[in-house]
C-alpha cells in the first residue's frame, strides 16, 4: 500500500512513485504554456495558471467572473457565441482547435493558437484551454510570405536566367527567365543536360568551367552559344559558381545574360575593321600612285636609253665589248632601282595585318618617309624630321597608322605647293607624353580659318581641286578606333598642325 510521506508519493517500501497530488499544481503553474479551465456546462472560468494571468494581465480573481466579450477582441470572429460553440465542440468531441484573439486587461489584442480539451475532474467535467501567443509567428510567417513573393517577382523580372546543374551537368533548377532565354518550358529543362543544349564549339569551355574546383564562392565567367528549338541561336554570358544550400539546392549555379546583340556588334566591328584595312590600303595606293609613277619613270626611261645604246653599238663593228657591257650594266642598275621602288610599295601597302601589334612609332614614320620624300621632291618642298631619340612604343595597326601619317604629310606638302619655293617647309615631329605617343606635322600654309564650321574630319571638306575629303575622315576613324585622338590646330606664326596621339604600351607586351 502506498502512503504520503513528506510530500512524496511512496509505496510501502518507501520507493517513490511520482509527484504527490499537491505537486501537480506546482508543475502546471511552472508551465510557460497558458492554461484556462472552464466549466463544461456553463463555460465559466474556474481557474487559470500563472502564465495565462501574466499574458492577459488579470489576476485569477479578476478572470473568474469574465465572459468572452470581456477578454476577447471585439471583432465579430471572436464574439461570445463563437467562443461558446468552440468550447462546446470540445465538450462533445473531446478536443477542438482554433485561433483566438484574446484581449488583455491593457487592451492589447493577442492572437493565440488555442486547444480546448475535455477533462474529467473529481468535481465534474471541465474544459481545459491551452493557448500560446502566435502573433510573432504570424508576423514572421507574413514577412516570409511577402519576401517569397517579392523574390518570385524579382526572379521573374531578372534579365539574367538562373540554372543549377548537378555533378553531371543535368539541370535541377531553372528560373522563368532562363526558360524564356533558352526557348524551353521549365518542366522541359528539368533533367536536361545543359551541355547538350549548347553549340559544339561552346562545350569544351563550359565543361572546363564545370570541372573547376568546387569551392563555394569561387566563380568563373565565359560565353556559350545555345541552340534554341526555334533555330534562333543565342549567345549568353555565363557566370558559374558552386552553391550548397543545405540539402535543398546543391550544384553549379549558372547566371545567364543574353549577349547576342553584343556578339553581333563585335562581329560587325570585326568586319568593319577588315573593311577599314581594305580602304586604308586602297587609299594608300591611290595617294602613292602618281608619286610612284613619277619615280618609276626615271629609272625605266634611263634603262630604255641604255638598252637602245647597246642595240646601236651592236650594229657598229668598230665598237668594243666594253661599251656593250657598260650599257647593259647601267640598264640593269636602273631596272633594279625600279624593282626596289615596286618592292617598297608592295611591302608597305599589300601586306595585310590581321591584328594590332606593339611597334615603335618612330619605326612607322621611318617606313613612311620614303614616300613622303617622293611627294616633297615633286613639289620642291623641304621636309624637316624631328623624332624622339627613345622608342615610342604604341599598340596599333601598323599599316593603317602609316596610312594616316602619309595622308597628313601629303596634305601638308600639297598645301605648300602653292606658296613660293623658299617658303615651302614642312616639319614632322614625334615625341611621347606620360600617356601617349604623339605624331605631328606642321605646314606654313593658310591655316584652318577657311575651313567651314571647323569640320575637318567629317569628310565634307577638301582644299584640293581633285580631292574627295575622305582622307581626313578615314584618318579620324583609324585613330579613334585605336583608342587615340586626332586634332588640328592653328600655328602661332602661320599654317596649321595636324596631330594624332595613340596610347603608350609597356615594352613588356613585346615579350
Amino acid at each position: 500500500m502506498s502512503k504520503i510521506e513528506r510530500g512524496r508519493n511512496v509505496n510501502a517500501s518507501g520507493q517513490a512513485l511520482g509527484p504527490a497530488q499537491q505537486d501537480y499544481e506546482v508543475l502546471v503553474q511552472a508551465l510557460g504554456y497558458c492554461i484556462l479551465l472552464h466549466d463544461a456546462e456553463t463555460k465559466n472560468i474556474l481557474w487559470a495558471n500563472n502564465a495565462a494571468c501574466d499574458m492577459l494581465g488579470f489576476s485569477l480573481e479578476e478572470l473568474r467572473p469574465l465572459k468572452a466579450p470581456d477578454m476577447s477582441s471585439p471583432d465579430s470572429r471572436y464574439r461570445r457565441s463563437v467562443g461558446v460553440q468552440w468550447l462546446q465542440d470540445a465538450a462533445d468531441q473531446g478536443v477542438s482547435r482554433t485561433e483566438w484573439m484574446y484581449r488583455s486587461k491593457s487592451g492589447r489584442d493577442i492572437l493565440t493558437e488555442a486547444v480546448a480539451t475535455r477533462v474529467e475532474l473529481g468535481s465534474g467535467s471541465a474544459i481545459m484551454v491551452q493557448f500560446r501567443d502566435i502573433e510573432k509567428e504570424e508576423s514572421l510567417k507574413s514577412d516570409l510570405q511577402r519576401t517569397e513573393g517579392r523574390l518570385q517577382a524579382f526572379l521573374l523580372r531578372m534579365a539574367e536566367g538562373i540554372l543549377v546543374l548537378d555533378d553531371h551537368g543535368i539541370i535541377t533548377f531553372a528560373s522563368g527567365a532562363a526558360s524564356a532565354q533558352l526557348g524551353r518550358d521549365v518542366e522541359e529543362l528539368y533533367g536536361q543536360c545543359f551541355l547538350e543544349l549548347c553549340a559544339l564549339s561552346s562545350r569544351p569551355a563550359l565543361q572546363k568551367a564545370l570541372d573547376k574546383d568546387r569551392t563555394e564562392g569561387a566563380a568563373s565567367s565565359l560565353r556559350v552559344q545555345v541552340d534554341r528549338p526555334d533555330g534562333a541561336d543565342r549567345w549568353f554570358g555565363v557566370s558559374c559558381q558552386y552553391i550548397s544550400l543545405e540539402k535543398d539546392l546543391t550544384g553549379t549555379m549558372l547566371l545567364l545574360q543574353d549577349i547576342s546583340e553584343q556578339v553581333a556588334a563585335e562581329e560587325q566591328h570585326r568586319r568593319d575593321l577588315e573593311h577599314l584595312n581594305y580602304l586604308g590600303r586602297y587609299n594608300a595606293m591611290g595617294d602613292m600612285a602618281m608619286a610612284i609613277a613619277h619615280e618609276l619613270g626615271q629609272p625605266l626611261a634611263a634603262a630604255t636609253n641604255f638598252v637602245d645604246g647597246v642595240s646601236r653599238r651592236l650594229r657598229d663593228p668598230d665598237k668594243g665589248i666594253e661599251d656593250l657591257l657598260y650599257g647593259l650594266d647601267n640598264a640593269r642598275m636602273q631596272i633594279n632601282r625600279a624593282n626596289q621602288i615596286v618592292k617598297s610599295l608592295r611591302d608597305f601597302v599589300v601586306q595585310l595585318e590581321q591584328s594590332e601589334q606593339v611597334v615603335d612609332l618612330n619605326e612607322i614614320v621611318r617606313d613612311c618617309m620614303y614616300f613622303v620624300q617622293l611627294r616633297a621632291d615633286q613639289n620642291d618642298t623641304e621636309v624637316q624630321l624631328v623624332m624622339s631619340e627613345a622608342p615610342i612604343w604604341i599598340r596599333c595597326e601598323k599599316v593603317l597608322t602609316g596610312q594616316v601619317i602619309l595622308n597628313l604629310c601629303h596634305n601638308a606638302i600639297d598645301e605648300m605647293s602653292g606658296w613660293p619655293k623658299r617658303e615651302r617647309h614642312v616639319t614632322i615631329t614625334t615625341y611621347a607624353t606620360s600617356e601617349a605617343g604623339v605624331f605631328r606635322v606642321a605646314d606654313r600654309g593658310k591655316g584652318l580659318s577657311h575651313i567651314p564650321d571647323g569640320r575637318i574630319f567629317d569628310g565634307a571638306f577638301t582644299s584640293k581641286s581633285t580631292g574627295s575629303g575622305i582622307g581626313l575622315a578615314l584618318s579620324h576613324r583609324i585613330i579613334t578606333r585605336q583608342h587615340g585622338r586626332i586634332y588640328a590646330e592653328e600655328n602661332e606664326s602661320r599654317g596649321a598642325s595636324f596631330t594624332f596621339e595613340l596610347p603608350l604600351t609597356d615594352i613588356e607586351d613585346l615579350l
